[in-house]
């Protein structure tokens, strides 16, 4: 797998497939994701590129109160590795970043510098400070679109807010469960 820092020195992909998040935890969502992506790409013949953030959002947005990381980014691209992926794009997640329309980061990331011809979201991601949605970038024919539905567990959505309440609350083998083989070990 490939790991670039920044969008300056990309190489072309062939027929790639994106997917944009901050995937803390690589958890059963994140995996079902994942797993939709690598097989789009390789349905297309194309390569899978995950774009992920460095630091994490919310750190970046004054939200950070609370929040306990459950991967670093070395763990993070170690798990994504090991599920198959070919490329990942870490984006320094700044001010300046966070400013950009979706607009702007889909016309100008992920098609512009990326060339992304498929997109695969989960089913209420939104981008940009504006926070279009998946139907919104769909409607507009620039890419292909393909929304997945939430995994859940025992009737649970699973998502990294989740596992965190549930490590707060001591419930560690619950939490456990729900990253899948990758984290099981270490709460």
């Amino acid at each position: 797998m490939r790991v670039f820092h920044g969008f300056d020195a990309l190489p072309h992909f062939v027929r790639p497939a994106v997917t944009v998040g901050s995937y803390d935890g690589v958890h059963l969502g994140h995996r079902a994701l994942i797993g939709r992506l690598i097989a789009e790409a390789r349905a297309n013949g194309g390569e899978s590129v995950v774009l992920t953030f460095e630091p994490h959002p919310r750190i970046t947005l004054g939200r950070a109160e609370g929040l306990r990381l459950l991967t670093t980014l070395d763990e993070k691209t170690a798990l994504l590795e090991e599920l198959g992926v070919d490329n990942v794009i870490v984006i320094p997640f700044d001010r300046a970043f966070s400013a950009l329309s979706g607009e702007e980061f889909v016309n100008d990331y992920l098609i512009g510098r990326v060339g992304a011809e498929t997109l695969v979201a989960g089913y209420n991601h939104r981008f940009g400070h504006d926070r279009i949605d998946c139907d919104t970038l769909a409607a507009s024919g620039r890419l292909r679109v393909v929304k997945v539905e939430p995994c859940t567990v025992d009737g649970q959505r699973v998502s990294s807010t989740l596992i965190r309440r549930l490590l707060e609350e001591g419930k560690t083998a619950e939490a456990a469960r729900l990253t899948g083989a990758g984290l099981k070990n270490r709460f």
